[in-house]
């Protein structure tokens, strides 16, 4: 049960990346770092001083880079496999007493997969908005996206069946959206 919860609680996680990359990393360093939350052995630095103030500095710079209209852009490119790798790292923070091949064929498959999905559907979103709306909608969305990455990281670690409930209709709600997008792109001449 421990392994299934540890899984469930790196996938919420992951899912969370797919909206901010550095969110979900500090959320997770405060919680380890505060005593709530145990680490995988060889994942606890990530709830050391440093890893905290590191993770505290990447957030700001990553949401205050989301407001810029330009430079959204460019950290889209930049964060698409950062939220793989993201949310790849968090699911095998989760996870312990497993064989590492397990251990690793799980974060990466549930966790850097969800998070890249999630990921994936925010940047098409943004790319819509920005092509209706002339970017200028694209504050409001990099607004909502926070708001769910903080929203899916605390409920993931506060109740995480409640979570990966989130983290499904998420992917679910996203995964539709993307293959409605997708169809109506084939269909049109």
């Amino acid at each position: 049960m421990d392994t299934l919860l540890a899984l469930i609680i790196g996938i919420g996680l992951s899912a969370a990346c797919g909206f901010r990359v550095f969110v979900p990393l500090l959320i997770t360093s405060i919680a380890a770092h505060a005593g709530y939350l145990q680490l995988a052995k060889s994942f606890q630095w990530i709830g050391s001083d440093v890893a905290l103030i590191t993770f505290s500095i990447a957030t700001i710079l990553e949401i205050a880079g989301y407001y810029i209209p330009w430079f959204d852009h460019f950290l889209d490119t930049m964060a698409t496999p950062a939220a793989v790798i993201a949310g790849t790292l968090l699911t095998a923070a989760m996870i312990s007493g497993m064989s590492p091949f397990l251990k690793w064929t799980l974060a990466v498959i549930a966790g850097g997969g969800t998070a890249g999905l999630v990921q994936g559907a925010t940047v098409l979103t943004r790319g819509a908005s920005t092509a209706t709306t002339g970017g200028l909608a694209n504050p409001i969305f990099a607004t909502i996206e926070l708001g769910g990455s903080i929203f899916m990281s605390v409920v993931t670690l506060w109740i995480p069946v409640v979570g990966i409930c989130l983290a499904i209709t998420v992917f679910v709600f996203l995964s539709r959206k993307v293959y409605l997008r997708l169809s109506r792109k084939k269909l049109s001449p």
